[in-house]
């Protein structure tokens, strides 16, 4: 009987060690379960690296996207520019300079304006050419005629930029445009008689300052594709003044004082010859 008792005892000792290593097992995996988990710091240190990445990311991309735009290279427009300019040139012999001086433009693309010539003699005849010269041939040209005409005495040049007046008539030009179709647009839209005739009269008045603006561009373009080039042609023995040698301030007005009065008498004394045979004639 004590042996029985002794052997319950001996066999519950052993199911209650048996059960403490199972639980203990069970404790050792419940508390490996949470060191799997991320720990509140490392957390932290993670979000607060991915914090200060995002920001570095995004400068990355707006530094990209400013290099491409930084890279991009404004489109320069074109420049428009009149030329005119004007040469005297002293030749052996006027009339073949002249044949050639209109050679040459031709050639280049150009034609004549305007000619004014005097063939008084051979060394003292003179002409006034005017060449519309393309001008990107503009260069070319005036060397040519300076050199292979004869001798150049003198060379004015003159460049004015017209670039932001061009763009300035085109912006008007289509804001006349624009408004005159919606002034046709209201046109069909009238209903009265008077509001018919204020329409078109409005009409006719933007339709006025179109033409005006088209015509404005229209010289614009002219100018701007054709350069003017004023050529003198002189004689070996035709006397040319040189602006430069003309006096200033009060001896220049003086002279052209005089020679002003020089001429006012001529033409005084020659009306009074023209009449006193007349006078004469009619006193009886």
């Amino acid at each position: 009987m004590t042996r029985f008792r002794y052997g319950l005892a001996l066999t519950a000792a052993c199911s209650a060690v048996l059960l403490t290593a199972c639980g203990g097992g069970a404790s050792l995996n419940s508390g490996a379960a949470p060191a799997s988990a991320p720990h509140p710091v490392a957390e932290s240190a993670a979000r607060d690296e991915s914090q200060v990445k995002e920001p570095q990311a995004q400068r990355t991309r707006q530094s990209q996207a400013g290099g491409v735009v930084s890279g991009v290279e404004p489109a320069q427009q074109a420049r428009q520019v009149i030329y005119t300019g004007s040469m005297t040139v002293r030749a052996d012999k006027v009339t073949p300079a002249v044949q050639q001086a209109k050679q040459i433009v031709t050639e280049a693309g150009g034609y004549l304006s305007q000619e004014e010539s005097n063939s008084s003699g051979d060394t003292e005849a003179s002409a006034l050419l005017e060449f519309k010269i393309p001008t990107a041939k503009y260069a070319e040209v005036q060397k040519r005629l300076g050199g292979e005409l004869g001798k150049q005495l003198s060379l004015n040049q003159n460049a004015q930029d017209v670039t932001l007046k061009v763009a300035d008539v085109e912006s008007r030009l289509k804001s006349a445009q624009q408004s005159l179709e919606s002034l046709r647009e209201l046109l069909k839209r009238a209903d009265t008689i008077g509001q018919v005739l204020d329409v078109e009269r409005e009409i006719s008045s933007r339709e006025a300052d179109l033409e005006s603006l088209q015509a404005q561009q229209k010289e614009l373009a002219t100018q701007t594709a054709m350069a003017t080039l004023t050529l003198r042609l002189v004689g070996p023995v035709t006397v040319v003044e040189d602006p430069a040698d003309e006096p200033a301030g009060f001896l220049g007005g003086l002279k052209a004082g005089w020679q002003a009065l020089v001429s006012f008498t001529k033409t005084a004394l020659t009306l009074i010859g023209a009449l006193l045979p007349w006078v004469v004639v009619s006193l009886p």
